[in-house]
């Protein structure tokens, strides 16, 4: 069985189960857990996401995005590939999404929003974690959840992202500006590769 073949088996069974996890009921965080077990079990399969199939982009890019599965419900899975010194502003996804580190290491801060958002285009956030990305670890979040995310080192990382719904379809999300108290409607940013 080829590299491909067999990452193709277990990124369908990995939709497959998580499909079927949130087809229960409303997402909660119970239920995010265990698909970001399961995430983390396919991470885990470094050897399939290796620059051979999934090259790392330009220094001056810093981000390949590609697409790897999805659901008919929207369920979507892509391995983003980034070089040391990329930065995301926080923001949030509007869905549930979960993130599992197959290489490197990436900084993601979690946010809590303090003010009522009854101000259009004010934000006022409050860190409330930092987490480590680095392989056999991730992070869940449910659609209100912000975070932020930083490349740090001299290794380009790879991460799986999962959403539960394409991110090209997102443009409702939500980036902040921490300093100057603002929030805006995010661009999509990288474009994926298929």
């Amino acid at each position: 069985m080829t590299d491909a073949q067999e990452r193709a088996g277990i990124t369908d069974s990995f939709i497959a189960d998580a499909a079927a996890i949130a087809a229960e009921g409303p997402m909660d965080r119970a239920r995010l857990d265990r698909i970001k077990a399961r995430l983390m079990e396919i991470a885990a399969r470094a050897e399939l996401w290796g620059p051979q199939d999934f090259p790392a982009p330009s220094v001056e890019k810093k981000q390949h995005r590609f697409f790897i599965a999805d659901h008919p419900t929207g369920l979507t899975l892509y391995l983003n590939v980034m070089q040391p010194g990329k930065v995301i502003a926080p923001h949030n996804h509007t869905v549930f999404a979960c993130i599992a580190a197959v290489e490197g290491s990436e900084q993601n801060k979690v946010y809590e929003r303090i003010d009522d958002g009854s101000v259009p285009g004010k934000a006022e956030l409050k860190l409330r974690e930092v987490v480590d990305l680095r392989p056999g670890h991730a992070l869940a979040m449910l659609p209100d959840d912000i975070h932020s995310v930083a490349i740090g080192g001299t290794e380009v990382i790879r991460h799986l992202h999962f959403y539960a719904q394409p991110l090209e379809a997102l443009t409702r999300r939500i980036s902040y500006d921490i300093g100057a108290g603002t929030c805006k409607v995010m661009d999509i940013g990288a474009k994926t590769k298929k």
